[in-house]
């Protein structure tokens, strides 16, 4: 008994020392800290939406129409006198939403289908690889584009949308990840004891490919908010009377030479945040691969 207590302290704080590394290099790479701090602004502002706004992001006042930053609007009024900074922080939290949920669907079905397709292989593998070449022949914006004209506008539909478009993305990843740990020693010893398959998988091949597709998450939510905005942007993603930052592309591209602020600042958010995953995910790649000694 004392030797198996000595044995799990050790292993304790062995862990424990490797996430305190770990933790300090993330806190030394300055790029994903950066990012990480774009990130929670936007999630802050988004999840305190109702208590930051100024204004009712929906009420308009047409004397206010298309009015430039000022002291009463910092960042000016849309092309019906909104407050377009009440809009931006109302946009935030759909924006992210928008981006969460279709990721979410691309793990579920994505990683499952890469999992199996990896370690079983055979007949199996060329069905779904097949099925996945099918869907990678399409450009994702064009097949999110086909998706979305099919289901119909509206928010529900834009996050399938945009998250079967994300499935490849994951499918292939986890299937790569799958062929190559399953060659490891470790898989071919707990193979030789009569390991189940589900136990292998689960807690054998699962843990060991999870550090890039946490990696792969981070730039996948920039990319589902791309996709979304420029869904919005063409008409096909949230209703005309929902406040989300590509609708507000789109109605403000009429002005975008008379009042410039109503595009600008929507797509300065775009931009930021999905600068900020990007940053933010590079970190996370130098932190879960154990071949960077950052």
């Amino acid at each position: 008994m004392a030797v198996n207590a000595t044995t799990t302290a050790n292993t304790f704080t062995s862990s424990t020392r490797q996430w305190r590394r770990a933790l300090r290099r993330f806190t030394r790479h300055r790029p994903a800290m950066l990012g990480l701090f774009i990130v929670c602004i936007f999630v802050v502002a988004g999840t305190f939406a109702p208590i930051l706004a100024p204004y009712d992001p929906d009420k308009a006042d047409f004397s206010l129409a298309r009015q430039g930053p000022s002291v009463a609007h910092p960042l000016g009024n849309d092309e019906i006198g909104r407050d377009m900074l009440s809009r931006l922080l109302y946009g935030a939290r759909l924006s992210l939403l928008v981006g969460l949920i279709p990721v979410s669907i691309g793990l579920f079905v994505g990683v499952p289908l890469g999992l199996l397709a990896g370690y079983f292989g055979r007949a199996l593998d060329l069905i779904v690889m097949r099925l996945i070449d099918i869907m990678l022949a399409f450009p994702g914006i064009l097949l999110a584009i086909m998706v979305s004209a099919f289901l119909g506008p509206g928010l529900f539909n834009l996050m399938i949308s945009v998250g079967i478009v994300s499935i490849p993305v994951y499918t292939r990843l986890a299937r790569g990840s799958t062929l190559a740990v399953k060659e490891e020693q470790f898989v071919e010893a707990a193979r030789s004891i009569g390991v189940s398959h589900l136990r292998m998988l689960r807690l054998h091949i699962l843990p060991n490919i999870i550090a890039p597709i946490v990696v792969q998450s981070t730039l996948q939510v920039a990319a589902a908010i791309l996709s979304a905005a420029a869904l919005g942007f063409l008409g096909l993603g949230v209703p005309p009377n929902v406040t989300e930052w590509g609708t507000m592309l789109q109605k403000g591209r009429t002005y975008i030479f008379t009042a410039i602020h109503i595009v600008t600042f929507p797509g300065l958010a775009i931009m930021l945040v999905v600068l900020g995953l990007n940053l933010l995910g590079d970190g996370l790649r130098d932190l879960l691969d154990p071949r960077m000694t950052r």
